[in-house]
């Protein structure tokens, strides 16, 4: 956040230290969500109290004021839940119970009352697709005989061949290799993930039974909603068709497929919404789908489903103005189309962090501090992954020996790149873990981290912590700013519009209340008419009275 330009043209230099605290965003009125801005806490990953290299429930309530300070509105806690942790948590055994690893009942109910204290509302994560291999059901269903009830809360089949030695279908696992294991009596159960994550059988009314307690059991506790984890594949077509395709998790994204996407999924997402809505204080729900295109994407949110959900096309956006240009507006189009918001996101848990898919290392930081400006401008709801504040890459270099990600050791021709972008986050310039724990962390961080460190970075007006912290600091004072109702010209439902101003090639200049953002993708300098008073940029920007030099990999946010 570096400012040179002529003494002619006033421009005052924000800072996070110069900005008033945020308000609470438990002070907005309903409809908080359509332009909150939430951020991901990848549990094990983000502070660990107890020393065991694990991060945990204390950690987290312990480092709730950074993100109170930081300015977001509202944490998402990925699955804390018993479970033995065969993929990071998501194969759940009890959805009511704390993991020992991570805390129990009285620590979660702790985070939630210091989290609305300071302002920040919680989500959690809910894992409805499938369950562990460990839960109760599935241990039922494993002592069951084949067509018995037990077995019809999940996906079992007689396998096909002379001896069912072959599976039921085609379908393979987003993990790498067959969607089905055998059991010792012959017969084949349904995992899209890993083998220790069975599907469930959302035809079964048990399941929705089940499913509509534990949302009861967490909303009781105080939790203000549920980040649907594999919203689009609850449902399964009818008869369990082949694909006919090999390599079929390049599809996903692209293609309705029989497993995934499929139309009965927004009946389960209409009986939540019709849940969350018997609650008081505006509970919310955001869907994990993964669909075709922007259109597909949007039935997820319709006025009554889910509330949001996760814009992947954003995400996978190329570094390229043209590109950004149409995904945003087919983004806004389609949730227009049915009165939602978008949201935005660079990164989670499950992709390879922007800073490293943007180039790495000097091109790859430039590229992410401006892309979180590009974002934060865009109407709608944003999310921010733990550590991208600190402008943290990806780790591409971990031993093969601590890697834990399911992917990495199930097939021949899977990354395992999700754990190079769960390495344990760095608060401190000293200590064995940057001040994520008293020790070690469950995955080595590398030596240079202590530079990117919450310590290091405070109080430095050009670091990237800094930077996001003026920009949601500016994203709350802006009247208009964030608000969802954007599009071209106003077009989702009003007052207040979104513009694309005319702009060489290679660069983006759009319009809001107040402010102009500048977005430069080309790889050189590029000159333009003075949008503004400057407010806030990702680099050293240069101007004149009248003219504006925008640096290559470089954004702005200009008042006007």
């Amino acid at each position: 956040m570096t400012h040179d330009l002529a003494p002619a043209v006033d421009v005052p230099v924000c800072t996070a230290a110069e900005v008033q605290p945020p308000a609470s965003s438990s002070s907005k009125g309903s409809g908080w969500w359509r332009d909150a801005v939430i951020y991901q806490v990848y549990v094990r990953s983000f502070a660990d109290s107890d020393g065991d290299g694990i991060g945990d429930l204390r950690g987290a309530t312990a480092r709730l004021p950074h993100l109170a300070q930081l300015g977001v509105d509202a944490v998402w806690l990925t699955p804390f839940y018993a479970s033995p942790q065969a993929d990071g948590g998501y194969d759940v055994a009890d959805y009511r119970v704390v993991d020992p690893l991570f805390g129990d009942l009285g620590d979660i109910d702790d985070l939630v009352r210091t989290a609305h204290e300071l302002g920040l509302r919680v989500i959690v994560d809910i894992v409805p697709n499938h369950t562990s291999d460990h839960h109760r059901w599935f241990l039922e269903a494993l002592a069951a005989e084949p067509g018995g009830a037990a077995r019809d809360r999940y996906h079992f089949r007689p396998g096909k061949g002379v001896a069912g030695e072959l599976p039921p279908n085609d379908w393979e696992s987003v993990f790498g290799g067959p969607a089905w294991t055998r059991t010792p009596d012959g017969e084949w159960y349904l995992h899209l993930f890993a083998p220790e994550q069975p599907d469930l059988n959302w035809d079964n009314h048990e399941v929705h039974e089940e499913f509509d307690a534990v949302l009861r059991f967490w909303l009781d506790l105080g939790v203000d909603g549920f980040r649907v984890d594999v919203a689009h594949g609850m449902v399964k077509a009818s008869g369990l068709p082949d694909i006919g395709h090999k390599e079929q998790a390049r599809l996903i994204g692209t293609q309705t497929l029989p497993f995934f996407d499929q139309d009965g999924v927004h009946e389960v997402h209409r009986s939540w919404r019709r849940l969350l809505d018997s609650y008081p204080g505006d509970r919310i729900g955001v869907a994990e789908a993964w669909a075709p295109g922007p259109e597909r994407l949007a039935l997820y949110v319709r006025p009554d489903e889910l509330h949001q959900a996760f814009n992947f096309q954003f995400l996978k956006c190329p570094w390229d103005a043209e590109a950004m240009r149409d995904v945003i507006n087919e983004s806004l189009m389609a949730t227009a189309s049915v009165g939602a918001p978008t949201t935005w996101v660079l990164s989670n848990h499950d992709v390879v962090r922007h800073v490293t898919r943007y180039g790495g290392g000097e091109q790859g930081r430039r590229r992410g501090r401006a892309a979180a400006l590009m974002m934060l401008a865009l109407p709608g709801s944003a999310y921010i992954y733990q550590g991208e504040e600190l402008g943290l890459p990806e780790v591409l270099d971990l031993p093969d020996e601590v890697r834990q990600d399911p992917a990495f050791f199930r097939a021949a021709g899977q990354d395992g790149f999700r754990d190079g972008c769960r390495v344990p986050i760095p608060w401190t310039t000293e200590g064995p873990s940057y001040g994520f724990g008293p020790g070690a962390g469950w995955l080595p961080q590398p030596e240079d981290w202590r530079e990117l460190s919450v310590e290091a970075q405070t109080g430095d007006a050009h670091s990237t912590l800094e930077l996001y912290r003026s920009a949601l600091a500016l994203r709350r004072r802006l009247p208009g700013l964030g608000d969802p109702a954007g599009g071209e010209g106003g077009a989702a439902s009003g007052s207040v519009g979104m513009r694309w101003l005319p702009a060489p090639d290679g660069l983006l200049v759009l319009s809001r209340p107040g402010l102009v953002c500048t977005l430069n993708t080309a790889r050189h300098e590029v000159e333009i008419p003075l949008p503004g008073r400057l407010l806030l940029s990702s680099e050293t920007m240069r101007a004149t009275a009248d003219t504006a030099r925008i640096p290559a990999d470089s954004a702005a946010w200009w008042a006007i």
